[in-house]
C-alpha cells in the first residue's frame, strides 16, 4: 500500500470514527467559520456551487428549527446550526451532500459534534428563514461540542463483504 500523507490518515480515522450525535455548547467563531470554508470549497459537478448556508446562531430560531425538524429535536439545544439549501439542478443534492460531509468532517475535527437533520419535509423552515421558493432545504446540521464523549470505540456497520463486491455484483470482496 503507498503511503498516504498525514492529511489522509488524518482524514480516514475521522470517517472511521465519525457518529451522529446531539451537539450543545459554545463555538468559537474562527472555527466555525473554518466548517463553512470546508463546504464552500467542496467539488462541484461542473463547478455550478449549487449550496446556501443559512447560518443560524440565535437561541429563539434554534429552538423553532429544533421543533419543525421531525427528526432533530436536538436541534434547539445546539450552538448553532448550518442550515443547507441548494439550486433545482440535476447535481445539487449530490454536490451539497459532498459539501454537508466536508463541513462535518471539519467540525469533528474541531472536536465539535454534528448529523444530519432532515431531508425533506422542511418546507416550514424555508418560511421561516426566508429561503427563496426557488431553492430546495436539504438539511440541518446543528453543531457544538458534545454534552458527552463520543466517536469512540467500534461503530456498528455491515461487514465489507456485505457491501463491496468484486468485479460483479455477488462476487465477494476478499
Amino acid at each position: 500500500m503507498p503511503n498516504r500523507s498525514s492529511a489522509a490518515r488524518d482524514h480516514a480515522a475521522l470517517v472511521n470514527l465519525l457518529r451522529s450525535r446531539a451537539a450543545v455548547a459554545t463555538d468559537p467563531r474562527e472555527r466555525a467559520e473554518r466548517r463553512f470554508e470546508a463546504g464552500r470549497l467542496t467539488g462541484s459537478a461542473k463547478n455550478l456551487q449549487p449550496w446556501h448556508f443559512v447560518v443560524v446562531e440565535d437561541r429563539v430560531t434554534l429552538q423553532k428549527l429544533g421543533a419543525l425538524a421531525r427528526t432533530g429535536a436536538h436541534v434547539a439545544q445546539a450552538a448553532a446550526a448550518v442550515v443547507v439549501a441548494v439550486d433545482k439542478t440535476p447535481f445539487a443534492v449530490s454536490d451539497a451532500s459532498r459539501a454537508i460531509q466536508s463541513m462535518l468532517l471539519a467540525a469533528w475535527a474541531d472536536g465539535v459534534g454534528s448529523n444530519w437533520v432532515g431531508f425533506g419535509g422542511l418546507e416550514e423552515v424555508k418560511t421561516l428563514l426566508g429561503i427563496p421558493a426557488k431553492l430546495d432545504l436539504l438539511a440541518i446540521l446543528p453543531l457544538g461540542y458534545p454534552a458527552r464523549a463520543v466517536g469512540r470505540g467500534k461503530k456498528d456497520r455491515k461487514p465489507i463483504g456485505a457491501v463491496a463486491h468484486r468485479e460483479r455484483y455477488g462476487q465477494p470482496f476478499e
